[in-house]
């Protein structure tokens, strides 16, 4: 493959990519009261040359707003303050999916709004802290274990949240497996105690994630959804248990069943996490049958040589879009990445480290 094919066209389902590169999602904190507004729309206009955006996670419910200022979906407000983005995005040849990300246990109660609680499979605090911004860093709190009806209503707020994503304009969603928070916590047997028909073995372990994505396809069709996951990864503390490759076998057969529009691996291992093996990545390539997004560390040259090789179908990229918002045109022109990074406005509130990252300029 030559350097263009990683500007090529691609087709995702009935939906024309103008290239393979793909905004990865990132947490960004700036939805102030929950609510997506003009900032944000700034934000991924500016970066609408991806051929994919994925937003930063976004709650389906109001307990799983464990971050401060992350958004929702789940009210009509929000809807609106979505549209402002998607119509952004749309208007600059652009195509972007909501990233679903229910916090679960990853969270703490002065982060939540009026009613919400804490919740995940089992009453397990998590190792660490999270900021907040009334008393600064705190630890975890321990969750309050789903009963079996409030399970089945959590299932019920992703597919509330899925048609919602369509009506303020996003092309699909992806729901977020990955990174230790809710559906990810159901599949870890260390997060997940259960004694019913939702902990134990890999078939109930996996039986939460498999029946909000039903209910996710039945709401919008399966050509508007999809899923992250990060087989091996250790973020918000999720150790690693022996049958991970089984597990992570079985889910990405069973997702293939249900022909999802694609699967978004991640792989943590370039900001000093553990390295997904290539086995359980090459697995699930096999199994799964329609795109494949890998994300993680990657630069244009690995990028190049992972499409030639057919390891993956589309690229991931992070980091490098916060600070390039022109990413694609730089790639493109092979003009040098921008060095300017300031970590302490990644999670801040304002349009500092945010908005502000200029375009190329010889």
């Amino acid at each position: 493959m030559s350097t263009t094919d990683l500007f090529s066209k691609y087709t995702l389902g009935d939906i024309e990519l103008k290239n393979r590169i793909i905004m990865a999602p990132m947490t960004r904190c700036r939805a102030i009261g929950n609510i997506p507004n003009e900032l944000i729309a700034t934000y991924y206009e500016q970066r609408a040359g991806a051929g994919l955006i994925i937003t930063e996670g976004t709650s389906p419910s109001p307990n799983g707003l464990g971050y401060c200022r992350i958004p929702g979906l789940f009210n009509d407000a929000q809807v609106e303050g979505w549209k402002l983005t998607t119509e952004a995005v749309h208007a600059k040849g652009g195509k972007i999916f909501v990233q679903f990300m229910h916090s679960g246990r990853i969270g703490h109660s002065l982060n939540l709004p009026a009613g919400a609680t804490l919740v995940a499979p089992s009453a397990v605090q998590a190792a660490g802290q999270i900021w907040t911004d009334q008393e600064g860093m705190k630890d975890f709190d321990i969750p309050k274990a789903l009963s079996s009806d409030e399970l089945k209503q959590t299932i019920n707020e992703y597919e509330h949240a899925a048609v919602l994503a369509i009506k303020a304009g996003f092309d699909g969603v992806e729901l977020h497996g990955a990174n230790g928070y809710l559906l990810e916590q159901f599949i870890s047997p260390v997060s997940n105690q259960r004694a019913d028909e939702y902990g134990g073995s890999i078939e109930n372990r996996c039986r939460f994630v498999l029946e909000v994505v039903d209910k996710v396809v039945a709401a919008i069709g399966a050509d508007k959804t999809s899923i992250r996951l990060s087989p091996f990864g250790v973020a918000s503390d999720m150790p690693h248990y022996p049958e991970i490759e089984e597990t992570y076998t079985y889910l990405a057969e069973q997702l293939n069943i249900r022909g999802i529009l694609y699967i978004h691996l991640v792989d943590h291992s370039a900001m000093g996490a553990p390295e997904v093996p290539f086995s359980i990545k090459n697995t699930i390539h096999q199994k799964f049958k329609n795109t494949l997004i890998l994300t993680g560390g990657y630069n244009l040259e690995s990028a190049e040589s992972d499409l030639k090789s057919g390891y993956t179908d589309l690229v991931g990229f992070g980091r490098q879009f916060i600070n390039n918002p022109d990413l694609v045109t730089r790639f493109i022109n092979n003009w040098p990445l921008s060095e300017k990074l300031d970590f302490d406005t990644f999670y801040s509130a304002g349009e500092q480290g945010f908005t502000d990252y200029p375009a190329y300029s010889k």
